[in-house]
């Protein structure tokens, strides 16, 4: 590593202002960003000394994700198997399903790189490490069946209008990564969620009964009068009841179907410090309050799904993975302690009022926490505000 550390150095002049490559100094810089520790240090007593730099943030997301990869790529595979009737091993199961998404991340990766070293070379800035995130993420919200190029026109969009143009990594108003997705969601209903898009299948190797659809679409077709928990546990491909959603052997998307291997990335993000804990708990709280309220008020004359359960509710579907890896970004999420509860709960409520009142958007937490994005500065002010009259009340 020294041999290369002193290579690259020897050639550096070549890459700093004045030299004949300046223009891609960002180039060079992301090299010795994410190969070596950074030589610009501080070395005066007014500075605070933190372990925690925007770097090892980045990575420790990345690394919080790796279990939802890895089951990912596990129920693919389990998944494809199943369609097809076929009796593999779970090495073979596990081998097919990275055969799978592994296009599907790389694709996501390299156009997305390609958008930042773009815009890092144009303004002169240095790349920050928010794509490793933004690439990842993006991937694990995809059916695995998705086409590659609208994998890359998902991330093309959600880079350049979620975060570029508001000024780049900490200044992006939105989710890129869910910008991403609602692209897709709107733009190709279809093929991102259709009943069939879940599973990657032959056509010509397919079981009787084979339906791809997921736990939300399931509940939402629920008739009046009916038990949408009943319903889950009553469906003739894949029955949906509480263990089978908790440890995520059922078709979704990538990453958002195992609430267990979630969880596990969630405690590490707590546990280091980088996730909120009061957000994700407050999603959460949200989502079961008004899903409990729901049920109250259930009838045959209403909606069959306003009898799904809290946990159903927080099992299925992108709740639990967007309340730990999207509702928690440091950026687009409200900064505030009390805003954090205020808009991890509202996202929480809308999640499950959008998934209840509009069949259109079974899903619903892409829709409320992009929804909430936006009005988090405004949660935050409003909280910074209250406290200001507070004191100055204390004081007269």
């Amino acid at each position: 590593m020294q041999f290369l550390k002193d290579l690259l150095h020897k050639h550096e002049h070549h890459f700093m202002k004045g030299g004949k490559l300046e223009k891609f100094y960002p180039l060079y810089e992301a090299k010795e960003s994410f190969l070596f520790t950074p030589r610009n240090v501080t070395d005066t007593t007014v500075h605070v000394r933190d372990a925690l730099d925007s770097k090892r943030l980045m990575i420790t997301v990345v690394v919080a994700m790796l279990p939802c990869v890895l089951f990912g790529a596990y129920n693919v595979g389990f998944q494809e198997a199943k369609a097809a009737g076929e009796t593999i091993t779970d090495i073979q199961m596990f081998i097919n399903g990275m055969i799978t998404i592994l296009p599907i991340i790389i694709t996501s990766y390299a156009v997305g790189g390609i958008w930042e070293v773009l815009f890092a070379v144009t303004r002169g800035h240095e790349i920050n490490e928010g794509f490793l995130v933004t690439g990842l993420l993006f991937p694990l919200t995809l059916p695995p069946s998705i086409p590659l190029w609208q994998v890359a026109m998902g991330i093309s969009f959600g880079v350049v209008v979620g975060k570029e143009i508001f000024g780049g990594t900490g200044m992006n108003v939105l989710n890129p990564a869910l910008t991403a997705r609602a692209l897709l969601y709107f733009s190709y209903p279809v093929q991102i969620s259709g009943d069939k898009v879940w599973i990657l299948t032959n056509p010509d190797k397919v079981v009787d009964g084979f339906s791809g659809a997921t736990a939300l679409s399931v509940a939402a077709g629920t008739v009046p009068g009916a038990d949408a928990g009943e319903a889950l546990k009553s469906f003739s491909y894949s029955s949906f009841d509480t263990a089978s959603l908790f440890f995520g052997l059922v078709p979704g998307s990538i990453g958002e179907t195992s609430a267990l291997w979630i969880l596990v990335g969630a405690a590490l993000l707590i546990l280091l410090g980088v996730g909120s804990w009061k957000i994700m708990a407050a999603v959460l709280l949200g989502a079961a309050v008004t899903a409990f309220g729901l049920n109250l008020i259930a009838s045959e004359s209403l909606p069959g799904i306003l009898t799904l359960s809290p946990t159903d509710h927080i099992l299925a579907g992108g709740l639990l993975f967007g309340a730990v890896f999207m509702a928690t970004d440091p950026v687009s999420a409200a900064r505030t302690e009390m805003g954090k509860w205020i808009y991890g709960i509202l996202i929480g409520v809308l999640t499950v009022l959008i998934r209840v009142w509009n069949p259109a958007y079974p899903e619903g937490a892409m829709l409320a926490i992009l929804f909430m994005n936006i009005f988090a500065p405004v949660i935050d002010h409003y909280v910074v505000q209250g406290n200001v009259k507070r004191r100055l009340s204390r004081v007269s």
